[in-house]
């Protein structure tokens, strides 16, 4: 690391994760714009917490925000995002975690992405609703 790099101030980001049984949607947002851009995609393998690890520390990420289904009746289910939040706080116990309705996302999503006439919707879809998901968050704040 050299000099410059060690006297740049981090920026803190809050990261958005759209899960997914095969693929996770990711977001980013910073405090200050507080304008979420879609990040990436991970597969969900069995390399995805560790991948998932290495995107915290590298984006300096402060806050995760991840995207759960909101029932009315919800008694005692534990959703899968709920459970990735509990996987993450086991490697992060100082990790700030907190959980947004994620309902109808996924299409919200695809009708962004046909709108902005991008090829291979599916490809950029979770991405995209972790950018909802977390601009959703951020307009709550």
């Amino acid at each position: 690391m050299s000099i410059d790099q060690q006297n740049d101030p981090q920026i803190s980001h809050i990261l958005g994760i759209d899960f997914g049984e095969a693929k996770v949607g990711l977001a980013l947002a910073d405090f200050e714009t507080k304008i979420a851009f879609a990040y990436n995609t991970l597969e969900n393998d069995k390399n995805f917490l560790e991948n998932l690890l290495k995107i915290i520390q590298k984006e300096n990420i402060s806050k995760i925000i991840i995207g759960v289904p909101s029932y009315i009746n919800k008694k005692e289910v534990v959703y899968e995002g709920e459970k990735l939040g509990e996987m993450i706080k086991k490697s992060l116990p100082k990790m700030e975690i907190e959980y947004q309705n994620e309902m109808f996302t996924t299409k919200m999503a695809q009708a962004n992405l046909i709108a902005k006439k991008v090829k291979g919707v599916k490809r950029f879809d979770d991405q995209e609703a972790a950018r909802i998901i977390l601009q959703s968050w951020l307009d709550k704040k």
